[in-house]
């Protein structure tokens, strides 16, 4: 069931009439709580087994195995590990067969081995209530609570992982299922869709005709196209969180967002605070915090830093480029701190002229990073990276619609700057950290604001590139 598909539409209305119907229906407010929790994790395992019903078998065997063993904590790390043994085997166990028989120079066949749709989300989120309960930030919970916390279908596919306290404080409360939460909700979804098949799609044209054959092109065109994919993994992946946040408001929950203005990070330490947060919060918190945080000692501060950016892409994919773009990343967010540290420079107090220098750094380094993240293999990232600074003639095109991005992202950016007042100072950009984006939700019990929002449907629907592409986050 696509998150793009008429399919789903319609199995969003269903349950929304549902859960509508049971609140008119039940006035005791905790048994109507329970009947709402059961409609939504039936409905959740009907999304799996419309995928397919291996899938299904998957997951309820990591929720119970999860529910078990966070139940007894003396052996909780089970859960843990049977967790991660799962998402290892049917993710990386036929990248370690391959790497093993390359080394050794054996021949072999790849294994048979389906990969069961969200694996990397809710195995995440299973650890994570796991190990919450064994700190104590949480009391162990029902089976049934543990179902539909790893199995919500709004956030299964690609997120966002949240985290299981804020889940469970939402899944015990009288929540609001109404017009105001479908209006809302149908609002942040028709944003998403319109960052995926309106620009995200459109650029996956550009970038894939230059990437596929990058050599027959100038260096230009390929830096073009490297900043095109810069932008389209951002709406396509933003596209999709702001899809699972809008069906999920619609059935009364509220999911952390996943991204914020990241390409207005300072440095690539605030990126990773805005780039995907719900999986940077996930990591600083189980990973790096796991292996020791910055509590032993510098070296071993640096160290945790590149273990855990490591973990971080593996995590994205069985594949050396991912494992090397979780490396590079760790590498530059080591080298901004040792540069906080010894020129013991204040950020929050940069001119604007140094501001800007630094989001163009911050940017371009992630650009040059995302080659790494995009390519087939090693050796053609470092085609597509030779290319792109070797000033090499060849086909020159420049791409309408990165154009047409690159407009709206700057309009979106100055919308959120002067929405966020407290940050305009005479003379200083500060602070570019506490801009926020936010959701232009419009009335649409009235009048002007229907109209406007129809308006904006109507664009998207024209606007929109029909030929499609899978989401780029939904492999992962």
């Amino acid at each position: 069931m696509q998150m793009i598909s008429f399919v789903l539409i319609g199995f969003v209305i269903l349950i929304f009439c549902l859960l509508c119907v049971s609140k008119k229906l039940i006035s005791d407010i905790e048994k109507n709580i329970a009947v709402s929790n059961w409609i939504l994790l039936i409905a959740s395992y009907v999304f799996v087994i419309y995928a397919d019903y291996r899938f299904a078998i998957v997951l309820g065997l990591i929720t119970i195995s999860s529910w078990f063993f966070a139940k007894y904590e003396k052996y909780s790390y089970v859960g843990v590990i049977i967790a991660l043994a799962s998402l290892g085997y049917f993710k990386y166990t036929n990248f370690f067969i391959d790497t093993f028989a390359h080394i050794f120079n054996l021949e072999y066949e790849r294994l048979s081995i389906i990969l069961p749709i969200g694996i990397s989300y809710y195995s995440f989120s299973a650890i994570s209530y796991v190990v919450d309960v064994k700190r104590g930030r949480i009391n162990s919970r029902d089976l049934k609570s543990v179902a539909l916390y790893l199995a919500f279908f709004p956030k299964i596919t690609s997120g966002p992982i949240q985290k299981s306290k804020e889940f469970f404080e939402q899944m015990d409360t009288d929540r609001k299922v109404d017009l105001n939460s479908l209006f809302t909700g149908v609002q942040i979804f028709m944003f998403g869709l319109a960052k995926k098949i309106v620009l995200a799609d459109r650029l996956a044209i550009f970038v894939e005709q230059v990437f596929t054959t990058p050599m027959a092109f100038g260096s230009l065109t390929v830096f073009l196209a490297g900043v095109a994919y810069f932008f389209q993994i951002y709406f396509d992946f933003s596209g999709y969180s702001d899809m699972a946040v809008g069906v999920a408001k619609v059935l009364g929950f509220d999911l952390p967002k996943n991204f914020n203005l990241p390409y207005m990070a300072h440095n690539i330490t605030e990126f990773w605070k805005r780039w995907h947060m719900s999986l940077s919060a996930w990591l600083q918190d189980y990973v790096y915090i796991f292996f020791g945080g910055n509590r032993k000692g510098e070296v071993r501060t640096y160290v945790n830093l590149f273990l855990t950016m490591l973990f971080g892409g593996l995590w994205h994919g069985a594949a050396w480029n991912y494992i090397i773009w979780g490396v590079l990343n760790g590498f530059g967010l080591s080298v901004h701190k040792l540069w906080m540290k010894y020129t013991k420079s204040n950020e929050k107090e940069q001119n604007l002229l140094v501001s800007i220098i630094s989001i163009v750094l911050s940017d371009l380094f992630f650009i040059f990073t995302l080659m790494v993240f995009r390519a087939e293999s090693l050796s053609k990232a470092w085609v597509i990276l030779t290319r792109m600074v070797s000033f090499e003639a060849g086909l020159e095109h420049v791409y309408f619609w990165l154009i047409v991005t690159v407009v709206i992202f700057a309009i979106a950016c100055v919308a959120a700057y002067i929405k966020s007042k407290d940050n305009v100072i005479v003379g200083k950009f500060k602070n570019v950290s506490r801009m926020e984006g936010f959701y232009p939700i419009m009335d649409l019990t009235k009048l002007p604001g229907l109209i406007l929002f129809l308006v904006f449907c109507g664009l998207t629907l024209c606007l929109a590139y029909t030929g499609g592409s899978p989401f780029i986050y939904g492999k992962y």
